[in-house]
């Protein structure tokens, strides 16, 4: 059953804050779909997680280059699949690297359109108004999303 996570935040550094909590939840192996318009906070998400992952260097959207692998004590495939209509087996074969031993990070990932191995969690961003975003969180992992959360009950 897939449980439900949302919450407002008012800056970038309260949505990093919620990916840092999702990220110290993660594991090798993880796919974590970021989705959401245009300016909605989905890089500034996935520079949150990254950063509780422990990566150092600037984290920046792949849109040109479709893909970014940050290197750490767990690496972090970040992807943009925003200028793709699905995917080739071609394409596939290229971004299929980026799901190796590392927690990987979609944006876009509706491009993918199911081609995409399992994914732990799904995250939604959204415009309230010019300050602040709603972040929504879908997981069939409830103990992850209560972690998010800091619901105690939740964890028992």
């Amino acid at each position: 059953m897939r449980e439900h996570f949302s919450r407002t935040t008012a800056s970038a550094s309260e949505t990093e804050a919620i990916a840092g909590r999702l990220a110290r939840q993660l594991e090798l192996a993880d796919v974590v779909t970021v989705s959401g318009e245009l300016g909605s906070g989905k890089t500034t998400f996935v520079r949150g997680a990254c950063r509780a992952l422990g990566i150092k260097r600037p984290v920046t959207s792949p849109t040109f280059t479709v893909g970014h692998r940050y290197r750490g004590s767990t690496d972090v495939s970040h992807l943009d699949l925003y200028r793709f209509q699905g995917l080739s087996a071609a394409e596939w074969g290229d971004l299929e690297p980026y799901f190796e031993d590392a927690i990987c990070f979609v944006e876009w990932p509706e491009a993918a359109a199911n081609a995409l191995p399992p994914v732990r969690v799904a995250v939604r961003l959204s415009h309230v108004d010019r300050e602040h975003r709603t972040i929504e969180l879908e997981s069939d992992d409830r103990r992850l999303l209560a972690e998010v959360a800091g619901d105690a009950d939740a964890r028992v």
